[in-house]
């Protein structure tokens, strides 16, 4: 039987800064910008995704910029850290990078075993973390400007804070095909694929105060379906567990489901495909402003309200 649900297919934050933001994720950590684009919803605001060479599930982060946006709290009830996996002899390299950019690291500590975890955050104040690990064969990205040894490789795992794991844990594994793979304190790790780029970590913190959203939180978490064959079912498994999910949304790059945990957290459902090449080849990815359909008649009033970005990977060697 075809698997609902393989892993993580992207996580989507909410940020101040379109330059800024690009400045950090291609810039400083290598990412590839492998789309850009409009927020469906508010084409006056871009939609940056960001990932590895195809933007492949798994390893894609994307970002709405609002200028202006308030700032959001970290909290129970959110995704507080998306948690990037590097080479395990990497530690070095990104710390000296780090400080040559001024970006504040907490104190490298051990989560599971073979895992050494650096905590920072970007200039929105998103959570992140590099986890230095064995266990990733994934190839790493890069421009040219971070040494292929050292590039990023995806994501490694999600980390969620909730009142209780209890609740999240049941959707996780009744409904979402994942299962307890680690524990340890008040971490459960689950996974609907046991391998990096698919870990989903739920903290149960209880006394931590309710996350609220705005500038530097993230604003949902995507699962990957295979197909759209698959995303229906998926839908009716989250219709019988009575969590309102929406009808399906065609993204042009994948059709979308959403609903909300039992916790608070916005979850997603995502295709795998079609991807990010059906509207620019391989090679050219993020280089253009795509619109969707329903937009492109606007396109020249678009492009006078959203703000100039500019792509100066030379400057970030």
């Amino acid at each position: 039987m075809e698997p609902l649900i393989t892993g993580i297919h992207h996580v989507t934050a909410v940020v101040s800064d379109a330059q800024k933001n690009i400045d950090f994720y291609a810039g400083i950590l290598g990412l590839r910008l492998v789309k850009r684009t409009v927020n469906f919803d508010a084409p006056e605001v871009y939609h940056f995704y960001y990932g590895d060479e195809s933007g492949n599930p798994g390893s894609i982060l994307t970002f709405f910029p609002y200028p202006g946006l308030a700032g959001g709290r970290h909290g129970k009830g959110m995704l507080n850290t998306t948690a990037f996996s590097v080479a395990v002899d990497s530690m070095g390299y990104w710390m000296e990078r780090f400080r040559r950019w001024g970006i504040a690291t907490k104190p490298p500590k051990e989560r599971f075993d073979g895992e050494l975890v650096i905590y920072f955050e970007d200039e929105d104040g998103v959570g992140l973390e590099l986890v230095f690990n064995d266990k990733d064969n994934r190839m790493g990205f890069t421009h040219g400007h971070i040494p292929g040894d050292h590039a990023i490789k995806g994501f490694f795992n999600v980390e969620i804070w909730e009142e209780g794991y209890e609740r999240t844990a049941g959707l996780l594994t009744e409904q979402l095909d994942h299962r307890l793979i680690a524990e340890k304190g008040n971490r459960f790790r689950f996974a609907a694929t046991d391998s990096p780029g698919n870990y989903v970590d739920i903290i149960c913190s209880p006394d931590s105060l309710k996350g609220l959203p705005g500038n530097g939180t993230v604003h949902h978490l995507a699962f990957s379906t295979p197909n759209a064959a698959t995303q229906q079912d998926m839908r009716l498994k989250i219709v019988k567990r009575m969590l309102n999910p929406t009808p399906v949304l065609d993204r042009n790059y994948f059709t979308s489901i959403y609903f909300r945990e039992p916790g608070g957290v916005l979850f997603e459902v995502a295709t795998a495909g079609p991807g990010f090449a059906v509207d620019e080849t391989k090679e050219q990815l993020g280089e253009a402003l795509k619109l969707p359909a329903a937009y492109e008649d606007d396109r020249a009033e678009l492009e006078k309200k959203l703000p100039t970005v500019t792509f100066d990977y030379e400057k970030y060697k």
